[in-house]
């Protein structure tokens, strides 16, 4: 990876994304009709030459031409030789589980997407596997939360809401002491342009496509990257004997959408630090969670390790429940809705929304109390977000 920053102080995004994200997978010439645009293919089942005779595919759930050509080009964006999709990014979580057995350990950060901790508790545990949630930006709880049993790390960087910074590369050296634990990084919040955590020494980087990957708001989909092959076997595996496949018409949709995603990422990258300035000064915020900032207290680290941040951004109103309420409720261009990462501006309220399913300690130990108010920045004009920012803090 890249060691020279650019003018913000990030890591310098290296020549080639866009290319790859154009080109890799989609040469017309694998095609009867040589179509510039990878086709959809819709078919069920594929013709075979003799009994167990295919030309590389024999039953969509198995394996599909349109979901092939975006798996190929997925894993070269994160400089990776496997990629797999699945149904949602919970499907895929599902199936990295799905690799354990009973009696197996799980260390997984403190602070995940709500979905990701119900699952872990109310699933996972259930199959009679351990899991420890750890506070991942501290190293030497990390080192003593490994157990004999250890077989996964689960991480997200940023983290969701509170978007702490892991050191993906100090975590995966801890973790690799010990032989046969695999690292996994929830990569959703910076999609892999500006961030790419195989170059740091993960074994897998997961998606939820539905966000920044695809980044229209019109699509359910989870991935997986890996340079692992033995890992990537039991993946591909579980991909087809659990079903959990994606559509090819929304691998399609997902595939097109990764022509555009520098230009969007730019675009969500400079929105968001603006408005992240301009809520830090505003009299009616208390305190503002940017990675970009510099009071963020993994600022630096995210500048060694990230090409830049993405629209994701998160803010204490001063009050609690009855002002976040307001402001909410008061916002025009922001739509108060649940998700992330689509061209849109989109705010919520974790405590009752994406994170009401979290235990209530572990919410309020984490700090996402009824005041914390997430953000989603799009691709509108940002003196358009700001005003609109402006009118609902006024209001709240």
């Amino acid at each position: 990876m890249s060691q020279q920053n650019s003018s913000d102080g990030f890591l310098s995004q290296p020549k080639g994304f866009s290319t790859k994200a154009i080109h890799v997978g989609q040469d017309a010439d694998q095609w009867t009709s040589r179509a510039v645009v990878p086709p959809i293919s819709m078919s069920t089942t594929f013709k075979q030459s003799g009994p167990a005779q295919h030309s590389g595919f024999e039953y969509g759930r198995s394996g599909n031409p349109t979901r092939d050509v975006l798996e190929r080009c997925l894993a070269s964006l994160d400089n990776g030789r496997f990629g797999l999709t699945f149904a949602s990014g919970l499907g895929a979580t599902t199936t990295v589980i799905t690799m354990l057995k009973s009696g197996d350990h799980i260390v997984a950060g403190d602070d995940l997407y709500g979905g990701t901790n119900r699952l872990l508790r109310n699933v996972a545990l259930k199959m009679g596997i351990e899991i420890d949630f750890v506070d991942l930006t501290d190293l030497p709880a990390v080192e003593k939360s490994i157990k004999p049993n250890t077989k996964l790390f689960w991480m997200e960087t940023p983290t969701n809401p509170l978007l702490k910074v892991i050191d993906i590369r100090a975590v995966t050296d801890v973790a690799h002491k010990q032989p046969g634990i695999v690292v996994v990084v929830d990569n959703t919040f910076l999609s892999s342009y500006l961030q790419r955590p195989l170059d740091l020494g993960a074994d897998v980087v997961m998606y939820s496509l539905t966000k920044y990957m695809n980044g229209h708001s019109d699509v359910i989909m989870g991935a997986m990257v890996t340079n692992d092959e033995q890992v990537y076997e039991k993946l591909k595996f579980l991909q087809n004997a659990t079903g959990i496949v994606p559509s090819p018409f929304d691998c399609y949709l997902v595939n097109r959408s990764l022509k555009t995603l520098a230009l969007r990422m730019e675009r969500h990258k400079t929105n968001s630090l603006t408005i992240a300035k301009f809520l830090e000064a505003h009299p009616k915020v208390e305190r503002v969670i940017h990675p970009g900032l510099e009071s963020h207290p993994q600022h630096e680290l995210a500048k060694r390790q990230t090409y830049g941040h993405s629209g994701i951004m998160s803010f204490y109103i001063r009050g609690g429940l009855d002002e976040a309420t307001a402001f909410l409720k008061a916002l025009d261009v922001f739509t108060l809705a649940e998700s992330l990462g689509g061209y849109e501006s989109l705010a919520e309220l974790p405590s009752v929304m994406t994170h009401a399913s979290v235990p209530l300690e572990q919410r309020i130990t984490l700090g996402i109390t009824d005041g914390l108010v997430r953000l989603s920045v799009g691709l509108e004009d940002v003196d358009d977000l700001i005003a609109d920012l402006k009118q609902a803090l006024d209001k709240a």
